[in-house]
Formats: structure tokens, sequence, C-alpha cells
């Protein structure tokens, strides 16, 4: 079963975070294969809930492109090194991939060989000599073992065309002659007193008995082939070990982890065909042939808290989104197929989670019950949110009982441990929780961070604005802004560049609006901030 990953938006906050756990224990619990991942680095909020409650963080996922591994490459294609030229011939007529990796018996990849390689050796490389093992002999002859004393066979080939007797005066045969011989008495003997390093005979030729007992004695091999001498002579160096053969430098290798259209990008400029595939481990798994990739198997994924195509993972159109749960406005993201989207108007995607453990009556485990709390507690300042409804009041109060935990203590706890600042930079804080959002064409930006003590933020007023000034020039957004919150205080203050300020000033109905204006009750992007920007901008 493929496994599907669930994650949340790419500014991960605790809702996301906990809401992808929970929804994979859930459809794990169901019977699915699922794994929880993060888009980014997580908050210090986020590391304390998943601390308290002992869980480990979702690993990263950079993005869901189709790969290599995503298509139905042709896997175990590939020769070993002590194949022969003749097999490789073969296997390219018989899969008709005119390249081919070589591998070892480790099956680390040590290179390719192509027809045109091959051929082109036969023509212009050495023909005279072999460095092949007995048995690729036999198969390329189609001979009959006859004796076999060595597995490897190395040597020089002679085919006598003189008389026995000239022969003998003017070659030299040693432990180093592959001979290839007929019925030739006179010189098979010869060969056997020499201790040629094999005999092959032609034209189906039996050794005597005496000459089979000199072979025996002196430990000469002997092949029987039905091919006449000149055949012989051809197809023996087609025995050879294709690892003399073997390309590195003119051919291109592709990571199964490489992006699919990287790749075919890739080949596009190359126009080469084939494409040896490795493993993170230098390990051959098959070949890609960039000319047949229909056969895709995009990645499964389930999106949590978010639902717009800027907020996700980087490749998403490549990917097939099964199911969305989420309590944002509907975004962009379509799909191509019907998909469970369920999307409700409550303070916190756990709160969707824990209707469905009731709808599914699964039980929810003390552990689970503290990440859905977390969540909970976040998105909805400890309820004082106005996105806060009676079920997520509800929720949190079975949820507080079922994980043994005061709520109240808890979210002050988590909320001290997610004020802290430290060893965090300007732009860091700004981008720690930011969504962008697009209005007629127009980039907006809006960061929150929500904090006990407001006093460390404040007296950095001036560094901040003058980098959401930078930002907003450097990555063209019309507008761009950071609300911070004070927990406490139960409001907000905004940081904004500078180009900005009518947009501010318009949409919060506030005459001549300064950096560092407060907002009592301002504390939800969602219902709060967004929507009257969307609104002035929309009717502007």
């Amino acid at each position: 079963m493929e496994k599907t990953l669930i994650f949340g938006h790419q500014k991960p906050d605790t809702d996301s975070v906990t809401s992808s756990i929970v929804l994979s224990y859930l459809k794990n619990e169901l019977g699915e294969d699922t794994e929880p991942r993060v888009l980014g680095e997580i908050n210090n909020e986020t590391k304390f809930a998943l601390d308290y409650f002992k869980f480990d963080a979702p690993k990263f996922l950079s993005d869901v492109r189709l790969q290599i591994k995503d298509v139905d490459f042709s896997k175990d294609c590939f020769l070993y090194d002590d194949d022969s030229i003749f097999r490789a011939y073969n296997y390219m007529t018989e899969t008709a991939i005119s390249t081919i990796p070589v591998i070892n018996k480790d099956k680390d990849y040590l290179g390719a060989v192509s027809l045109k390689y091959i051929m082109a050796d036969l023509i212009d490389g050495d023909l005279g000599s072999l460095d092949t093992s007995y048995d690729n002999i036999v198969e390329a002859l189609k001979g009959r073992e006859v004796l076999k004393f060595d597995d490897e066979i190395c040597g020089n080939i002679i085919v006598p065309s003189s008389n026995s007797t000239t022969f003998k005066e003017t070659v030299k045969v040693d432990e180093n002659s592959v001979i290839i011989v007929g019925e030739r008495r006179n010189i098979i003997e010869h060969a056997i007193d020499k201790k040629a390093a094999i005999i092959i005979v032609t034209l189906g030729v039996e050794l005597t008995d005496e000459q089979l007992k000199m072979a025996k004695k002196n430990k000469v091999n002997v092949i029987s082939t039905d091919y006449d001498g000149i055949s012989t002579a051809n197809l023996v160096v087609l025995s050879n070990y294709i690892k003399n053969k073997i390309k590195t430098k003119e051919i291109i290798i592709v990571n199964e982890n490489d992006s699919l259209y990287d790749v075919l990008e890739l080949a596009n400029k190359k126009k080469y065909s084939n494409y040896p595939v490795i493993d993170n481990d230098g390990k051959c798994l098959g070949v890609f042939r960039a000319n047949i990739t229909d056969n895709k198997h995009p990645k499964k994924v389930i999106l949590v808290d978010h639902n717009e195509k800027e907020q996700s993972v980087i490749g998403l159109d490549e990917a097939e989104i099964v199911e969305i749960v989420d309590h944002h406005k509907i975004g962009n993201i379509g799909t191509a197929m019907p998909i469970n989207f369920r999307n409700m108007p409550l303070g916190c995607t756990e709160t969707i989670l824990y209707l469905m453990f009731k709808e599914n009556n699964i039980e929810i485990p003390s552990n689970i019950a503290g990440l859905m709390m977390s969540g909970i507690i976040s998105d909805t300042l400890l309820l004082s949110s106005p996105t806060t409804t009676q079920i997520d009041r509800d929720a949190l109060e079975d949820l507080s009982k079922i994980a043994g935990v005061d709520y109240n203590e808890y979210g002050m706890e988590m909320f001290k441990a997610g004020s802290s600042m430290e060893g965090k930079s300007i732009s860091e804080i700004i981008h720690g929780d930011f969504k962008n959002f697009n209005v007629d064409n127009q980039k907006v930006g809006i960061g929150q961070v929500s904090t006990m003590s407001t006093d460390e933020i404040m007296s950095k007023q001036d560094e901040f604005v003058s980098t959401l000034n930078e930002i907003a020039k450097n990555e063209d957004y019309v507008a761009i802004a950071l609300f911070v919150t004070d927990i406490l205080k139960n409001g907000s203050y905004v940081f904004f560049n500078e180009k900005s300020k009518d947009i501010f000033s318009n949409s919060f109905d506030v005459e001549d609006i300064k950096e560092g204006h407060f907002f009592e009750g301002l504390v939800s992007r969602k219902k709060q901030i967004i929507p009257k920007i969307m609104n002035y901008m929309d009717n502007k």
C-alpha cells in the first residue's frame, strides 16, 4: 500500500503540526498507511507541546514533485561486469534499450555500455585477445564443455593457417594462447604440449582419447563448437567481458530522487534516450527512458490547516490530493478528481479532527488528546479568539479530561514557552507564522507572533519596519505586515511596510495609522485581519 503524506502549511504552527500527527494516527487506525510531515521549522510553542506529550517532530518534507522513482522506469535493467559482449548485445536487442548500465555483484553502478560503443570497438578495437570466462566462451560459440580447469580465460587468439611444421617454428604457443583449430591433430597436440590457455575446436571436431588424456594431464581447457574457424574467430571476441568496454564520462546518470521534469529538460538538451538510475548509495536500479513517461505514480497527500497553493508544499500540482481538512476560507487549490474536503467554520483544525474521531468511533489516547488540546489552545488563544465556537470549547473540555491536564494552566505554560524570542532574528520572527495571499493579482503577506511580553519586540520597532520595507521591495509585496498579538491584553500591535500605510489605514478605518498601532480585541488573522484587508483591496 502506498504511503500517504499528511502536512500543514509552509510556516508550521501548533495546529498544523499537531493536526498532521493526529490525523495520521486516525487514518492509520482506520487501516490506511499515512505519515505526518512538516514543511518548515517547528516553533518553540509547538516544540513545547510535542515534548510535553512525548512526540517526535515529524520529518521535514521539501517537495512532492514527481521524481524518477514515481515513474515506471525499466527496473532491474542492467548487466553485470562479468557478462559478455555477446550477452550485452542480446539483452539490448530483447529490451530495445541501446544503453545498459553495468554493475558489480553488489549492484554498485560502474558505468554503462551502448550498442554504438560496442560496434565501434569491434571495428577499431583489439580483436586479437581474450579476457573473459570459460562459460562466456561456451555461450557465445553455442559450444560444448569438453574440459574445464579454469573459470577465467585470458590470452592471445591464434588461428593456425600454415602447415603444422611452419606453425610450430614461427608461432609461439604458451599458457597465454587461445587456439582456434579444426581437425588438425599435430597442432592440437602441440597446443596441449605447450599448455595453451584453451583450445577451441571447430566444426564439432572431437579430441581423441589420447589427446584428452594429455589435455587433462596438462590442465588445458577445451571447448567444442559447430562453427567453422572464421565464424569462431569472429564470434569468440564477443565473449569478452563488458567490464573492459564500460564508458563513464559519456554517460549521464540520474538519481531516483531527481525531479522527473528536471531530467526531462536535461534529456531534451542532451538528446539522449536512456539514463541509468541509481539510489543515494550508488546502487543501480535500472534505466530511465526519457521517451516513455506515461505511467506516473504521483505522491498521495492530505492537507490540513490550509487549502491555498501559496501556503502549501512545492510541487503540489504534481501530487494527488486525496483529502483536505481545514477551518480557513476556501482557497485556490483544485483537484482532478472528487475528494473528501472537510471545511468547517471552527476555531481550530483539531476540533474538526475531534469530531472525526467521534464519527468513526475511534478512542482518543491521552497523548493524542494532549496534542489536540494544544492545537485548540494555540489557534483560539485559550478560547479568547473571536473564531472560537461552542464546539471548540466543548472539545477542549473533553480533551483536557482525556489528557488529564488542566488546559488553563497548561495553556499559559505553552504560551510562555512560545513567547521566547531568544536567538531569533528580526526576519525569523516576521516569517515564523507567516502567510501569503493574492488579492487581485497583488501579493500580500501577513505575519503574526503571539507573546505574553511585547516589550522585547516593541523596543525594536524601527528594525522591524526597516526589515518589512526591505522584504516588500525585494519580494514584490504590495503590503506586508507583522501583527504582534499580546495574549494578556487580548489585542495586537501592527508593523507594516511604509508604502502600504494607506492600505492598513483604510482596511481598519484608522486615519493616519502609525507603526506600532494597537488594536484592542484584534487577535485573529483568519477572521479579523485578512477579511478587512481583502474587503478594502477588492473594493478600492
